[in-house]
């Protein structure tokens, strides 16, 4: 079973970003007071980094123990540790390291500095998903792009349609860099809560193509859904073609 998408329209990107982070820190309070570890998939672009910056404006941040608390992402550019193209750098640089988590707790994918290959990168993924319980993720928080990715899953590209695996690697992809590594669409909806968080009015067909359900020729985001819930966290620009 999984839960139907619900929409809530802010007025603004930053709006967004506040009331993601508001939210996150709701989810991870229950599941800490439910004796859980929670785990959390964060997201690149410019709002991946908002909800980090928001979350330490957030004076509630402080009630949640860090420690406990496992990062992931749902996708990562093939790059180099450090980079600053890669998710977890921008991630980082928003202020992720201020928030007191274990290291230990901070999955990243390995870049080639690290790994042989793509590939390869994708396999030891999969294996540390694969070794903190099978991959089931507390809250999944994507982006959407116009074209209707999320995470490294393109419509019409082939890795899009991977299946019986949790993480693959993808080569050409339509936005640079070419070579990525990306959780399919069985992983990143192996989770309790899916969170689009969506800002622009370049995203508003991306938006209401998810939210409508279109195929995955269209759309990649409409391909995922949470378990108990299914959020479109979206500005007024980028809900602007969604019907009243």
């Amino acid at each position: 079973m999984t839960a139907p998408a619900l929409v809530v329209v802010h007025p603004d990107k930053q709006a967004v970003a506040d009331a993601g982070a508001a939210r996150l820190v709701t989810a991870l309070l229950d599941a800490q007071a439910q004796g859980r570890a929670p785990h959390v998939s964060l997201t690149g672009g410019s709002l991946g980094s908002a909800i980090i910056a928001s979350l330490l404006e957030l004076p509630a941040h402080t009630a949640v123990d860090w420690s406990t608390v496992s990062i992931w992402w749902g996708d990562e550019r093939y790059l180099p540790a450090g980079d600053p193209d890669r998710n977890d750098t921008q991630n980082d640089a928003a202020g992720l390291d201020r928030l007191g988590l274990d290291q230990a707790n901070v999955h990243r994918v390995p870049g080639p500095d690290a790994s042989e290959s793509a590939e390869e990168s994708a396999a030891r993924y999969s294996s540390t998903v694969r070794g903190s319980g099978g991959g089931e993720f507390d809250v999944m928080i994507l982006g959407v792009g116009p074209d209707g990715h999320v995470a490294s899953l393109f419509p019409g590209h082939p890795a899009q349609l991977t299946t019986d695996a949790i993480a693959v690697a993808v080569h050409d992809s339509p936005k640079p860099p070419p070579d990525r590594v990306s959780l399919t669409f069985e992983c990143l909806s192996r989770s309790d809560r899916v969170w689009f968080l969506v800002a622009g009015a370049d995203k508003a067909e991306a938006v209401r193509n998810g939210v409508a359900g279109a195929g995955p020729e269209l759309s990649s985001a409409a391909q995922v859904h949470g378990i108990r819930e299914t959020l479109w966290l979206v500005d007024a620009d980028s809900a602007s073609d969604l019907p009243d």
